[in-house]
């Protein structure tokens, strides 16, 4: 579409875009803090995290059907606008309450924002341009993700946990002005909504956003909450499935998801959560709580990984025209895969070099992987079905990253378990020369005090030998994805453009 300044308002959507992939987790470093001042306790605080996951997966899939009715540019320009307001709502919030109503419509904005930020990059550069326009929206992307807890984490230790909302705001009024000036709007056309297959599909993703985060908390398949999720969660997929298939007039087209290039890119984009945001998840706590690094020093170790994608992604924008797409991706699998392999490898004895290599080459291959799953996802695509293509994308990567925070929270607990009681069966008189456990209580609190210095290593070599599990886990199953990539085919008429280095 013509558009005046179209550097402008491409730094106008990024600005929107990595304002709302913030959220997503800047506030989690917030949540103790934020207990205390709402009075709430450990359980019930979640639900402001639950409240943003849960609306969001709601209101993702029918922003192709809203952004047709009222129109691509009135459904952006308010989804920004609600998003600012509610994040200015958040900062001010004074109960649970409030605070998880506030993030439910954030949550909603969210969900029209990621999909329709694609969209319009895409809408607005030619053919010839796509590619570096998805390599600019994919830095954002994955560089949320890793900026969120640093960022939260110094906004709350510096001032205060409500500006980790209210930081949103001044970014927020900037975008809307820009918007509102510079953003063009596609033609709206009568398309039916299918609220059946809405209602079952939002019923489901709701249910099983709820299941994933309360898991851990009740102990999964043990507590009756669970289990009714659960039942409720498959129950209303599988009606949704079929309706999909055989029903009239369905939510998506069924030449959508029967484009090949879009449903292996859906599948794959999966592994993509489980690697980005899982690792993501379990990083920041591994190195705050075994090797004692401070919040500010755990996010200058993780700034290498988003140096490695800006590198990769700049160079997967311009080689993506001029090399097969299949082959840079399979590169950027297979050495995110060397990542995990290097990580499985990490002991409580090493020093910070390993942590900033493994996150460097594991930033390489993500960049490599990203920009090129989401050319060659679009690239069969009619413009028609880009907006509904872009919100099963970001919905797919959304619900690889739950599903995997919560498996792999689980085998991490699970694990240490595990790990403690055989090291713990280790530790005996012969084992210890300065200290018998059996007769340690002879020296009274000394004694007690020395066993538990030896049940604290005891509990750290364990958590280690469970994160590295983790890791392994998320090896196998990016190795095991890799061959997906295959089913991805380049268009016939892709046009090779040539590399020019200065550009």
């Amino acid at each position: 579409m013509p558009v005046r300044h179209r550097g402008l308002l491409t730094l106008a959507v990024m600005m929107a875009t990595i304002m709302q992939i913030l959220d997503t987790t800047i506030a989690n470093v917030a949540l103790p803090h934020m207990q205390s001042s709402l009075g709430a306790t450990a359980d019930t605080v979640t639900w402001a995290l639950t409240s943003y996951l849960v609306a969001s997966a709601i209101a993702m899939p029918i922003t192709g059907w809203l952004a047709e009715r009222v129109g691509s540019r009135n459904l952006f320009v308010w989804a920004v606008i609600a998003f600012t307001l509610a994040s200015m709502a958040c900062g001010a919030a004074a109960t649970l309450e409030e605070m998880v109503l506030f993030r439910a419509i954030q949550g909603i904005a969210a969900a029209f924002i990621g999909p329709l930020s694609q969209t319009v990059l895409m809408d607005i550069n030619p053919p010839s341009g796509q590619a570096r326009a998805m390599s600019i929206w994919g830095m954002g992307i994955m560089i949320g993700p890793i900026m969120g807890p640093v960022l939260g984490g110094w906004l709350t230790e510096s001032y205060s946990w409500r500006w980790v909302f209210l930081v949103n705001v001044p970014v927020g009024i900037v975008t809307i002005a820009l918007l509102a000036w510079l953003l063009p709007s596609r033609e709206r056309t009568r398309r039916r909504f299918d609220l059946f297959g809405f209602s079952m599909l939002a019923l489901g993703l709701a249910a099983m956003q709820i299941m994933l985060d309360r898991g851990t908390q009740l102990d999964w398949f043990s507590s009756p909450e669970i289990l009714i999720e659960a039942a409720i969660s498959i129950a209303c997929l599988w009606i949704f499935a079929v309706h999909m298939i055989w029903g009239r007039n369905p939510l998506f087209e069924r030449g959508l998801l029967g484009n090949r290039n879009m449903a292996a890119a859906l599948l794959f984009m999966l592994v993509v959560g489980v690697v980005m945001f899982a690792s993501m998840a379990l990083l920041p706590p591994m190195l705050q709580q075994l090797f004692g690094y401070s919040v500010l020093d755990t996010g200058l170790l993780l700034a290498p990984r988003g140096l490695g994608i800006l590198i990769s992604m700049g160079v997967a924008g311009r080689l993506v025209n001029t090399v097969d797409p299949r082959y840079l991706m399979i590169t950027g699998a297979a050495t995110a895969t060397y990542s995990l392999w290097m990580m499985t490898g990490w002991s409580l004895d090493m020093t910070w070099h390993p942590i900033v290599v493994a996150g460097f080459v594991q930033g390489i291959g993500m960049g490599l992987l990203f920009i090129p799953l989401n050319f060659l996802a679009f690239a069969t695509l009619e413009p028609r079905h880009r907006t509904d293509g872009a919100s099963l994308l970001n919905l797919a990567r959304s619900l690889g990253a739950s599903v995997s925070i919560s498996v792999l929270t689980t085998l991490l607990s699970f694990n240490i378990q595990v790990s403690h009681s055989d090291l713990a069966a280790h530790i005996t008189g012969s084992s210890l020369s300065m200290l018998d456990p059996g007769t340690a209580d002879k020296f009274g609190s000394l004694g007690d005090a020395a066993l538990l210095v030896v049940n604290a290593q005891i509990n750290r070599q364990a958590a280690m030998i469970a994160y590295i599990d983790d890791f392994h886990a998320m090896m196998l199953v990016n190795l095991a994805a890799i061959p997906l990539l295959l089913l991805l085919r380049r268009p016939k008429n892709m046009a090779v453009a040539p590399v020019h280095i200065g550009e």
